[in-house]
């Protein structure tokens, strides 16, 4: 697992040298880069040594002949397989190392060869005759990467800020993401919080050519398995899941320094640990202690406890409270470069900070049960939308409007008033409107009337309407887990999981997300994924012969902080801070007095919006980051 980081067009040595630094926790064990003052290319590499832990394994990576060269990022789980293949064909091989075998792939196959690839990765491959250079991502985007094309270059790498480091122009904020952000907590699509600056998305690969942007091509699309070739037997069902996710736990554990693993209590982590431990039965495991419990959810930490217990692993907790979230805050949106407002990303980093310290670079995590076989609120809101969806429109209004005026301090009302959010919409725009933690006429109020005289809000959901629109998914439940896996995934836990731990020079991996269970569980039906109010039903029967059915069918738990908590209490200096009425008026993005009348109802109870004013700190911290270059 690596930092990559390149230039087409002109550069400076010195600053290219430095922008490399900037990734060098992503790659604490060694580094390279490769100039060619000719074709105005840079390319760097900052190494986290995983497999093949020798000098062969550097980066950049060469052809025979000198001329290609590739920098990779990730882990290709089926490359001893592939490398068979390779050598059948003539091939040599000179280290023991994926990237050596992604690079002839390349070489042999052409860059369409990643569809072979079951892994986890971003690339850039640069053919020094052809002056051709192609940047690509995995399947579903569990490694991030970025791109920014000004008047005379193109630049790219895994993180923004090595982008940041090396760009003339300044970064503009880019208020259409801003939107989305505020709306989703997420920013889905392409689009970051800088004008310019773009994501490679998830299955994607762009072909550049003289600091210019040829094609973009997808290369991967989700699959879509129409219902009459879908499982109809659930013991066939049943035992397949347990297979395929066994093995793709083995595979996943290939590695040439020891594994540790996530371990929250839940189904998810629980399932991956439970046939860890079957490979390696003195696999490490490491939690948190969210002190004043998560919002809304059960306490993860005894459930945790039982499940170590069980399984006869070694576990260890980590304490958490407001005092490092305050303390820390600023250092996860500059790892992030993303105002995404969670609080988990800081549990990936303290838990990544100690697995490292106890020795582990590589940790496997549960992240992706709920986005394939179901599990979040929505999915069972989905099911509860045959109650009250056949009312007339006037009707599923007035819904929408009184489940909103219900008391945003309890759980039932918060939990009401988004079941019925945009009650009145249909198809595809309500199955959206449940990842959105904002109304809209909640969010065109937050801003300046400077930005309000030229701002839309028609489009904020428009990449993901966009992929509804494209695909031919056959119900509610299947176009939602299309969305959670397409974008929810990708542009949220994802890049937060690949960033925090990555900030700690540790790789995490995510089985769940394996190409062949990814496959498996598209055909899986619906009913047996929500079946009822049980979710994951079919992962749940799967797993019985594994974990005790308290783990099983426990309550619903989050891998996050009792934010909702903090926000009304504990944050307050924070937010009188970072929301004063000079910062907001000297950024000239919000109104003060519509920020302060949030505050104000959000205390009340009258709205459910400590999410949202998280994400106007975030916003305000990745502004003094990376638009004012505050330290």
């Amino acid at each position: 697992m690596c930092g990559i980081v390149g230039i087409s067009g002109k550069f400076s040595k010195d600053s290219f040298l430095s922008a490399v630094q900037e990734i060098k926790h992503r790659g604490p064990d060694d580094d390279g880069t490769y100039f060619s003052n000719l074709n105005n290319i840079a390319l760097g590499h900052t190494r986290l040594s995983i497999i093949d832990l020798s000098q062969l394994g550097h980066q950049p990576m060469f052809s025979d002949d000198k001329s290609v060269c590739l920098i990779f990022n990730g882990e290709i789980y089926n490359y001893k397989y592939l490398r068979k293949g390779l050598e059948q064909k003539g091939h040599t091989f000179k280290s023991n190392s994926d990237t050596e075998v992604v690079l002839k792939m390349i070489i042999e196959n052409g860059i369409e060869c990643l569809r072979d690839f079951n892994g986890i990765f971003s690339l850039a491959y640069y053919d020094n005759d052809k002056d051709d250079l192609f940047i690509a991502r995995d399947r579903l985007g569990i490694k991030p990467l970025y791109y920014y094309s000004d008047t005379d270059s193109f630049y790219f790498s895994s993180e923004i800020k090595a982008i940041h480091k090396l760009t003339k122009e300044k970064f503009k904020i880019d208020i259409d993401s801003i939107k989305r952000y505020l709306t989703f907590l997420w920013c889905p699509g392409e689009g970051t919080p800088a004008l310019h600056l773009k994501k490679v998305l998830p299955g994607e690969y762009i072909h550049i050519k003289n600091s210019k942007i040829v094609f973009k091509k997808a290369w991967y699309k989700l699959p879509q398995i129409s219902q009459s070739r879908k499982f109809n037997d659930k013991k066939e069902a049943i035992k397949k899941i347990q297979n395929v996710l066994l093995a793709s736990v083995e595979r996943q554990m290939m590695s040439d320094v020891p594994v540790g693993a996530f371990l929250s209590g839940g189904l998810d982590s629980s399932s991956i640990v439970a046939l860890a431990s079957q490979i390696s039965p003195q696999i490490k495991c490491y939690t948190i202690d969210a002190l004043g419990g998560t919002d809304d959810f059960a306490e993860d930490l005894p459930y945790a406890i039982k499940v170590a217990d069980y399984l006869n692993v070694d576990l260890e907790v980590v304490k958490v409270d407001h005092k490092d979230l305050a303390n820390d805050l600023e250092k996860m949106i500059w790892h992030l470069e993303e105002p995404l407002a969670d609080p988990a990303p800081l549990n990936v980093l303290y838990i990544s900070r100690l697995a490292r310290k106890r020795g582990i670079k590589v940790l496997l995590s549960g992240s992706g049960g709920d986005d394939l076989f179901t599990g979040y609120r929505r999915h069972l809101a989905i099911r509860y939308e045959r109650f009250w969806s056949w009312l007339p429109i006037k009707y599923r209004n007035q819904l929408e409007k009184y489940s909103s005026k219900l008391d945003q301090n309890k759980s039932y009302g918060r939990r009401l008033s988004r079941l019925f959010n945009q009650a009145g919409s249909d198809g595809n725009d309500r199955l959206v409107s449940y990842f959105q933690w904002l109304k809209r006429d909640d969010l065109i109020e937050l801003f300046s009337e400077k930005i309000k005289k030229n701002l839309s809000i028609s489009d904020i959901s428009k990449p993901m309407i966009d992929f509804l629109d494209s695909s031919f998914y056959e119900n509610n439940i299947d176009k939602m887990l299309g969305l959670e896996q397409r974008f929810f995934l990708s542009d949220h836990n994802l890049i937060y999981t690949d960033k925090m731990s990555m900030a700690e020079g540790v790789e995490v991996r995510v089985p769940f997300l394996d190409n062949e269970l990814v496959e498996l569980a598209a055909q899986i039906p619906d009913t047996f994924k929500q079946k009822g109010r049980e979710g994951k039903w079919i992962l749940k029967k799967a797993m019985e012969d594994f974990l005790p059915k308290e783990i099983i069918y426990r309550p619903k738990t989050g891998f996050g902080a009792p934010l909702r908590q903090w926000i009304k209490n504990d944050l307050k200096e924070m937010i009188n801070n970072l929301l004063s009425e000079e910062s907001i008026n000297n950024r000239g993005i919000f109104n003060y007095q519509s920020v302060l009348q949030l505050i104000k109802e959000n205390n009340d109870g009258k709205k459910d919006v400590s999410y949202t004013i998280f994400s106007l700190l975030c916003i305000e911290i990745w502004c003094r980051k990376f638009i004012d270059n505050k330290s």
